[in-house]
């Protein structure tokens, strides 16, 4: 991708309305107006740039190039029809229904969903097939996951407790519906149920329940997607998955559900069929790539894990050029999130950035910069952590060949309930 000079673009929103007239005499009559959460919502659903060079965007300005996002999707569905699995995304990574859509449309069996309102503002873009992978364990939490389940016949939901399973039966009964559900069986000892007796007894009860569905199980291994190195990678995603494969079996023995044994992510995607009974990935950021990610290898040992294209930028300026050796740019934690690891500036191998003020990121140069900086000038960032990064803004531009060619709201912006 190729650095710019900001050039300047015009834009105008011209907004015009009708009056009536009658005999003459103008009559008012009733009209229906916005309120500004309105005007704002609808704003969001259409904003404007489609057609612009990104170099002309107001920034920091979240962009996606189309055309490695497309190819990122279809390598990926690629990888899982060549390992006999299917992929269940995490929506938290992209929270945006256009970007589901073309998910579901390359072939994913559904989608992932960390909390219960990114669930319901999914679904009420028309987004199927959504799995909760955490637990609804307040009584409020409870009953929208009831509704939710109403209106989304398909919508399954996690749970890892004796206690939450009698609540979501009783809901269910109470909203007058059956709940799909699915244990949350822990890989380390972030959340879940641990695997062996303490998972089967509990498989056995949500079974037995009236409100409930069993549908299987849940091993999402995070700690595994980062580490450094493919085979250090593969020994311990192998190796901290073993009791959750045997709590797998364990279950289909006993006669219980388990059409569903889903896990895994972007950093283990070519492993994950290696697992006896596993039936589908639950990856997220291949979408778009981050440096964490680049970070972790390949599995030729290349130290750079490119097996998915970095899609996911965000276009900064720099408003500074003074001292030696040093720029700032208008991108700073509220644009990039995270300071560590270091956002990646494009074209500019030797340049370390720090997002580490609110408002301002600082570029240095151990060598010298590749070209020479003006402010105003436009350059590209490689985000540090994805899923963090899209949930600060409103949109993300669609780019093909340097254009905006559509507007992708951040459907689930926020939506960390």
């Amino acid at each position: 991708m190729a650095m710019s000079t900001s050039r300047a673009a015009s834009r105008r929103t011209i907004l015009s309305a009708a009056a009536g007239l009658a005999a003459h005499v103008w009559v008012p009559r009733p009209a229906k107006g916005y309120t500004t959460a309105d005007v704002a919502s609808r704003l969001v659903q259409a904003p404007s740039g489609v057609g612009l060079s990104k170099w002309d965007l107001d920034t920091p300005a979240l962009c996606v190039d189309l055309d490695r996002l497309e190819q990122n999707i279809a390598t990926m569905q690629a990888a899982a029809r060549r390992f006999g699995i299917a992929t269940r995304p995490h929506a938290k990574t992209h929270r945006s229904a256009d970007i589901a859509r073309m998910q579901l449309a390359a072939g994913a069996i559904g989608l992932c969903c960390a909390k219960l309102s990114e669930a319901e503002a999914l679904a009420a873009q028309g987004i199927d097939r959504l799995c909760m992978t955490t637990g609804n364990l307040s009584p409020t939490k409870i009953r929208r996951a009831m509704q939710l389940r109403k209106t989304s016949p398909t919508f399954i939901q996690a749970v890892d407790n004796e206690r939450n399973a009698r609540d979501l039966s009783d809901a269910a009964k109470e909203a007058g519906v059956t709940a799909d559900v699915v244990l949350d069986v822990a890989v380390g000892t972030r959340s879940g149920v641990p695997p062996g007796e303490d998972a089967l007894r509990l498989a056995t009860l949500v079974d037995g329940l009236p409100g409930l569905t069993l549908r299987g199980l849940l091993s999402y291994d995070g700690g595994a997607q980062h580490i450094v190195g493919f085979e250090t990678r593969k020994a311990r995603t192998l190796a901290n998955i073993e009791a959750n494969a045997a709590t797998y079996a364990a279950m289909k023995k006993a006669g219980l559900n388990t059409e569903i044994f889903s896990g895994g992510g972007t950093g283990t995607y070519n492993l994950q069929h290696l697992v006896p009974g596993f039936t589908d990935m639950q990856v997220g950021s291949y979408v778009f790539m981050d440096m964490q990610y680049l970070a972790i290898g390949r599995q030729d040992g290349h130290p750079v894990f490119d097996d998915f294209a970095s899609s996911l930028t965000v276009v900064a300026t720099v408003v500074n050029n003074r001292f030696p050796g040093r720029l700032t740019t208008d991108a700073g934690a509220k644009a990039l999130t995270l300071n560590v690891p270091r956002a990646g500036v494009i074209g500019e191998p030797g340049a370390d950035y720090s997002a580490s003020s609110d408002e301002f990121g600082v570029i240095t140069f151990k060598e010298g910069p590749a070209k020479t900086y003006a402010m105003g000038d436009r350059l590209e960032l490689i985000v540090p952590h994805c899923d963090p990064v899209v949930n600060l803004y409103d949109v993300i531009y669609g780019i093909r060949k340097d254009r905006v060619e559509r507007v992708i709201p951040v459907t689930a912006r926020g939506k960390s309930q």
